[in-house]
């Protein structure tokens, strides 16, 4: 994209949003007035029943309310609307401006003072909380990306190193057999893996923040498709990954590419924080128009004041040995919930954890849709 063309998107996302701005502003002012006049007309029709001084504390609160809930110019007006109303309909002589005696006056003015007053406090409040969100966010950015920055360091470094270090072996040592050389070229084609499945999760992120994510919805055998993705694991539990295709679940309509990818992070996630010999267990069902997918595992499990956290980003329990930038679990629930999904996670009786996957979708039992 050009600068002119950037400088352009810019100029026009900032004008959408002055124009949103203006909206919500002028919505403000229609509201705070409308609603005192409503409440003004109400108390007079009340005028029999209730004193001026009544009056005077409800549209005080109504006031304050405003004060709570809009900026300070419209509550301004809505406190000066209300002194005028509160002269010109309620305080003696009605319907006209003058006012008599001392105590009225002091009323008056008093309720203009308390008014403005609570309106510029509230206002400075509002201000000062706003500042201090900010920060917090900016902290939590800041720790977010130093984070990133912490495990993307080892886990982009180690695999280009590798990549790197075999090359070279492969272009200095021509006497390499070829069992050593098939040895070099595998290490490249995991470290390469590696580092696509780091690059595909930081771009899969950044799809699921800025809302770049549109589903394309088609027809899906999920047997099928959890067979595709148990063919790309490249580890040693590949032996332990136990599934038996349920053949009486009908098709689904979901965006294969989206659920293929969301099965591959809790699936590669089991495999690599499991222990050896570990097994990893799937099952596909319809359930109330829904597809239902579990992944368990006989494993460790998690902590139990941990499992909340495991779907944040850039998340990783303590003490972990193992590698990753935490990004993993957070997408496949980004991804689940896409589809107006859930995700959850839970810690089996027997040992290890499971993972539901609960996805409300359009299904059929007719088998020739798959060739649509």
């Amino acid at each position: 994209m050009s600068s002119y063309d950037s400088n352009a998107h810019e100029n026009s996302f900032t004008n959408f949003a002055k124009k949103n701005m203006r909206i919500a502003n002028k919505k403000q002012y229609i509201i705070s007035i409308t609603l005192i006049c409503f409440i003004s007309f109400f108390c007079f029709l009340l005028d029999d029943y209730i004193s001026y001084h009544i009056v005077a504390l409800i549209l005080l609160l109504t006031v304050s309310v405003l004060a709570v809930l809009y900026d300070i110019i419209p509550v301004i007006i809505a406190t000066l609307l209300s002194a005028l109303i509160l002269n010109f309909f309620f305080i003696d002589p009605i319907f006209h401006y003058k006012i008599n005696g001392a105590e009225n006056t002091l009323l008056f003015f008093i309720f203009l003072l308390v008014g403005s007053v609570g309106a510029a406090l509230t206002y400075r409040i509002k201000k000062q909380e706003q500042k201090i969100r900010e920060k917090e966010e900016k902290e939590k950015v800041i720790k977010l990306y130093n984070s990133l920055f912490s495990s993307l360091s080892h886990e982009l470094k180690t695999p280009i190193a590798t990549i790197i270090g075999a090359v070279d072996t492969l272009k200095e040592q021509e006497s390499l057999s070829e069992t050593h050389k098939a040895i070099l070229l595998s290490e490249i084609e995991i470290a390469s893996m590696r580092l696509n499945r780091q690059v595909e999760n930081l771009l899969n992120m950044n799809r699921l923040e800025t809302g770049n994510l549109q589903l394309k919805r088609d027809w899906c055998d999920v047997n099928e498709l959890i067979f595709i993705v148990i063919g790309k694991m490249q580890f040693t539990h590949k032996q332990n990954i136990n599934f038996i295709p349920n053949e009486s679940t009908p098709l689904f309509k979901i965006d294969d590419g989206l659920i293929e990818q969301a099965l591959y992070c809790i699936i590669h996630n089991a495999t690599i924080y499991t222990p050896d010999e570990s097994t990893i267990t799937i099952s596909v069902a319809e359930n109330n128009e829904s597809l239902v997918i579990t992944i368990a595992d006989n494993g460790n499990g998690f902590p139990e004041d941990k499992i909340e956290k495991v779907f944040d980003k850039f998340y990783r329990l303590p003490n972990n040995k193992v590698g990753g930038t935490g990004l993993g679990l957070s997408i496949a629930k980004g991804f689940v919930e896409a589809h107006n999904g859930s995700i959850t996670l839970e810690n089996q009786p027997s040992g290890g954890a499971k993972f539901t996957i609960i996805i409300p979708c359009e299904l059929s039992y007719i088998n020739n849709l798959k060739n649509e």
